[in-house]
C-alpha cells in the first residue's frame, strides 16, 4: 500500500502553509556547470517545477506562486527571452491535462499583455481551461514586478477618486486581488534577496533559502523546505509567551 505523503514526509498535516510562494532561480548557473547553453537549465527546471506543483497539491497547499518570469528579465538577450516564451507555450501546452486531472486553477499575476502573441494566447487558454477548478489555485508571476505592481495599484485608486484607503482595499487592487499572503517563500541558488517579488505582499512570509540550483530543487527539497516552516514560531510582532497563550 502506497504511504500516505504524511506519513512518509513526517509533516504535520495541520501546519501546511496554505500560500507558497517560489523564486525558481539558477536555471543558468546549473546548465553552466554541466557544460550546457543556459537554455538547457530553463527547460530542466520545468521538472522542477511540476514536482513542486504535485506535491503542493498532495499536501493540501492552497496557493502556490511561481516566479516565472520578472519585467527585468526582458533585459536578457534576444535569444534566451525567445526560448524562454517558447518553453512556456510548451509546458503549459504539455502540463494542461495534468493540471485539470489535478483539478489545478491557473491564474497570472502580473502583465501579460507584455507577452508575444503566442505566448499570451497560450496563457489566456490554460486561465480559461481551469477557471473551473476548485482545488490549488496555481499563480503563474509572468513579466511581473512588485514595485509595478504597488505603483499600478496606486494608479488605479487614483483613476476611482480615491484619496484614503485601507490595506483591505488597497489589496483589492493588487493581481491577486484577495488571496492571502504566502506564508513561505522558497529561494533555489542561495541568493539572499527577493528581487523584486510580492514586495506587499511578504511582509511577514517565512523565507526559507536554499543552496540548490532550481533544476536539482525537486519533491524532497520542499517537502524539507515545509518542515522547516513547521518548526517556525510565527508571531506578526507579538511575544512568544503571547502566541503560546493564545494557542493554550
Amino acid at each position: 500500500m502506497e504511504k500516505d505523503i504524511f506519513t512518509e514526509s513526517g509533516l504535520r498535516s495541520d501546519r501546511i502553509p496554505s500560500h507558497i510562494a517560489v523564486i525558481m532561480d539558477g536555471n543558468g548557473r546549473w546548465a553552466k556547470i554541466h557544460g550546457m547553453d543556459r537554455v538547457n537549465g530553463h527547460n530542466e527546471g520545468v521538472n522542477s517545477a511540476r514536482d513542486v506543483i504535485e506535491t503542493s497539491v498532495d499536501l493540501g497547499v492552497k496557493y502556490l506562486t511561481l516566479y516565472v518570469f520578472s519585467k527585468e528579465n526582458w533585459n536578457r538577450p534576444e535569444f534566451e527571452v525567445n526560448c524562454l516564451m517558447s518553453l512556456l507555450v510548451q509546458t503549459i501546452a504539455g502540463e494542461i491535462d495534468s493540471l485539470m486531472k489535478k483539478n489545478v486553477r491557473v491564474i497570472p499575476v502580473g502583465e501579460i499583455s507584455d507577452l508575444p502573441e503566442n505566448a499570451k494566447r497560450s496563457m489566456e487558454s490554460v486561465i480559461s481551461i481551469t477557471g473551473k477548478n476548485t482545488g490549488m489555485t496555481l499563480m503563474l508571476a509572468i513579466s511581473y514586478s512588485g514595485r509595478e505592481e504597488i505603483v499600478r495599484a496606486v494608479n488605479l485608486l487614483l483613476k476611482e477618486g480615491r484619496h484614503e484607503v485601507t490595506e483591505k482595499e488597497f489589496r483589492k487592487h493588487l493581481y491577486a486581488g484577495d488571496i492571502p499572503d504566502p506564508e513561505l517563500m522558497i529561494r533555489t541558488g542561495g541568493e539572499m534577496r527577493i528581487s523584486n517579488f510580492l514586495l506587499w505582499q511578504c511582509a511577514y512570509t517565512e523565507l526559507y533559502i536554499s543552496d540548490k540550483f532550481w533544476p536539482d530543487f525537486r519533491k524532497q527539497d520542499f517537502l524539507n523546505a515545509v518542515a522547516d516552516y513547521q518548526k517556525r514560531e510565527r508571531r506578526f510582532g507579538k511575544t512568544s509567551e503571547q502566541i503560546k497563550g493564545e494557542n493554550n
